[in-house]
C-alpha cells in the first residue's frame, strides 16, 4: 500500500514547458526531517504504488498525479490542474 506524503514545496527549472518546470519535490516527515525526490523518482514511485503525494489548496488536500505531455512526456501536477502544474509551482523553492 502506497504511504502518502504532503508536497511543501519543489524546486524549479528555468524551462517553460510543463514536463521540464519542476526538477524536485519535497516535504517534511513525521519526524521533522526533510524529504526531497526528483521528478522522475516521484513518478516512478507513484507509478509503481511505493508512494502517494498531494498537496494542500485552501484547506483541502488534492492528490499530485503523473500527467503526460502532448509529447508523451511524464510530469507531475495536481488533478486540479490544466496542462501546466500550476498548484505544485505555487509552492515555495525547498531550501
Amino acid at each position: 500500500m502506497a504511504t502518502k506524503h504532503e508536497v511543501k514545496c519543489i524546486k524549479k527549472t528555468n524551462r517553460t514547458s510543463a514536463y521540464e518546470r519542476i526538477e524536485f519535490i519535497g516535504g517534511i516527515n513525521h519526524d521533522g526531517g526533510r524529504w526531497k525526490l526528483s521528478q522522475e523518482a516521484a513518478i516512478e514511485g507513484i507509478e509503481n504504488g511505493t508512494w502517494d503525494f498531494f498537496v494542500k489548496k485552501d484547506g483541502v488536500s488534492v492528490d499530485v498525479i503523473v500527467a503526460i505531455s502532448a509529447y508523451g512526456n511524464k510530469y507531475l501536477k495536481t488533478k486540479n490542474d490544466g496542462e501546466q502544474p500550476n498548484n505544485l509551482l505555487s509552492l515555495p523553492e525547498c531550501p
